[in-house]
């Protein structure tokens, strides 16, 4: 059984990142997973991670400007979260609920659809004080796009939807 046939939104499973997402979609997973990661452990080698991606994807000089606006986007998630965000490990070729709502919400700013990202917000930090982390998001989003990585319209609204597990659960 491949991949895609074992993809189910239900509590045991999650989302398999190469086969689910586009290229744009996969480079913020990432990014966020591991800059979470980072903030959480204090391990420098989860933000080498995310910059290795990004200066894959787009070159070194336009990772610079989207390093800055995913550190202050994630630290903003972080800072305003009611509940600890999750994160899978950083090898680990799925996504978790948190990084589909991370995913969704930056996809929604980047097409303006405002209703999908603040539920993705609010269900991503567990709280209605959301601001901050919109318009860190907003930021990123435009960022990305400057950088010629458009995530897809229909990703904007992936999010409000899903129910996967914890990363605890699996891999």
């Amino acid at each position: 059984m491949s991949e895609i046939d074992t993809f189910k939104l239900g509590r045991d499973t999650a989302i398999p990142a190469a086969a689910m997402f586009p290229a744009a979609e996969r480079l913020v997973g990432v990014g966020f997973r591991c800059w979470l990661q980072g903030f959480q452990t204090s391990d420098i080698g989860c933000w080498e991670v995310a910059w290795h991606e990004f200066s894959k994807a787009v070159g070194p000089r336009a990772a610079k400007p989207l390093m800055t606006e995913l550190a202050c986007w994630v630290r903003a998630v972080q800072d305003t979260a009611e509940r600890r965000i999750e994160v899978f490990p950083a090898q680990c070729a799925r996504f978790c609920r948190d990084e589909c709502l991370a995913i969704s919400m930056v996809a929604a700013c980047q097409h303006s659809t405002c209703p999908a990202f603040k539920a993705c917000a609010i269900a991503l930090l567990g709280s209605d004080d959301v601001e901050e982390a919109i318009e860190g998001a907003d930021s990123f989003a435009r960022c990305l796009r400057d950088a010629g990585q458009l995530l897809s319209p229909g990703t904007a609204f992936m999010g409000a939807g899903l129910v996967v597990p914890s990363p605890r659960s699996l891999c």
